[in-house]
Order: structure tokens, then C-alpha cells, then sequence
């Protein structure tokens, strides 16, 4: 008899495909976003971005530590980039903020690295 039948069989089976099955529906990854290279910025160095605000960004969660980002489509030079931007960072919030004045080229000046990373709007 193997564990799963030890400690209440089928029902504690089905209990655990279900919750495995919400799980892998509310963390899937999404589906709908363009594949293309992370932007990646410089620190201390300027870099003017256009942003694409012609529709809701995607969202993705990873599922260990729940942070979420939005993928957000913009291009640099001319070419094509996802910025994936933590959501409770405040530099999202600056971004809807300008999206709704109408305002699409900035420029974002990145100070540190990784967990010290910083992103400034600058005009």
C-alpha cells in the first residue's frame, strides 16, 4: 500500500491534484506577450526608451517569492525590447503616470546593481 492510500487514499490524492491544478492556472506563465530580448540598461548611463502604451501590459508572478512584473514592450534605437519592471516599483507608476499625459520617449537613468538597482525618469 503506498502513502498516499495510508493516509486517506483517493481523497487526499484528488485533494492535492486540485490544489496543483489551481496553481498551475492562477502561476501560469503568460501567453500573449511578444518574445524578445530583456532590455537590459547600464548603470549611470542615460537611455532613451519609447514605450508602447497601446495596450495593457502583461503580468507575470513568479511563483516562489509572489513578486510580480509587467512585460512591458518598448524600443530602443530600433530595436524591439520587453522591459520586465517589478510592479511596485515606482518607476511603473511614473510610467502609467506619463502613458496617460500621452508622453512615450523617455529617458531613464539606472543607478546600482541587482538588489541596489534604481531607475530615474529624466527630462
Amino acid at each position: 500500500m503506498n502513502y498516499l492510500n495510508k493516509i486517506g487514499g483517493m481523497n487526499k490524492m484528488e485533494q492535492t491534484n486540485n490544489w496543483l491544478d489551481d496553481e498551475l492556472t492562477q502561476n501560469k506563465a503568460p501567453e500573449n506577450y511578444e518574445k524578445l530580448p530583456s532590455l537590459k540598461l547600464q548603470p549611470n548611463k542615460l537611455t532613451e526608451v519609447q514605450f508602447d502604451f497601446s495596450k495593457p501590459f502583461e503580468k507575470w508572478t513568479d511563483s516562489e517569492t509572489k513578486t510580480t512584473k509587467a512585460i512591458i514592450p518598448v524600443v530602443v534605437g530600433e530595436i524591439k525590447h520587453n522591459f520586465w519592471l517589478n510592479v511596485k516599483n515606482p518607476l511603473y507608476h511614473q510610467l502609467l503616470e506619463k502613458g496617460k499625459q500621452g508622453l512615450n520617449k523617455l529617458k531613464i537613468l539606472q543607478t546600482g546593481t541587482q538588489k541596489d538597482t534604481r531607475y530615474n525618469l529624466v527630462d
